[in-house]
């Protein structure tokens, strides 16, 4: 699976911002997908992630009731709406897909996702 993020870009806080990961190969529906971001400076985090067939959403406290995350497997997409921007939402996000063998409470584990997007700059202006 390859995949590759977009819809990143500059934001005055307060607003909204879709992102887009777009996967390729036959196998995507059956990936769990995550969204993680990274800030300059700081670890990779998770975001948020959406089960392999769209009917399961966790997301991280700093993104619960802002974010949102759905998947369209017809067209292999991936999606993340983020409303509310903040200042601290800034970072470089990437989408990323796990295999749908791992239990979900290797939901946030960076080293069970096995595919990565080359990721997305979202910078929020305050």
């Amino acid at each position: 699976v390859q995949l590759q993020a977009s819809g990143g870009g500059l934001v005055q806080a307060g607003g909204s911002l879709s992102l887009s990961c777009a996967a390729s190969g036959r196998t995507f529906s059956s990936f769990r997908m995550g969204w993680f971001r990274q800030a300059p400076g700081k670890e990779r985090e998770f975001v948020g992630r959406i089960s392999a067939g769209g009917g399961s959403k966790w997301y991280a406290d700093s993104a619960k009731g802002r974010f949102t995350i759905s998947r369209d497997n017809a067209k292999n997409m991936v999606y993340l709406r983020m409303n509310s921007l903040k200042p601290e939402d800034t970072a470089v996000y990437f989408c990323a897909a796990q295999p749908g063998y791992y239990s979900d409470i290797y939901e946030q584990d960076l080293s069970k996702y096995i595919y990565w997007g080359q990721g997305t700059q979202v910078t929020v202006s305050s």
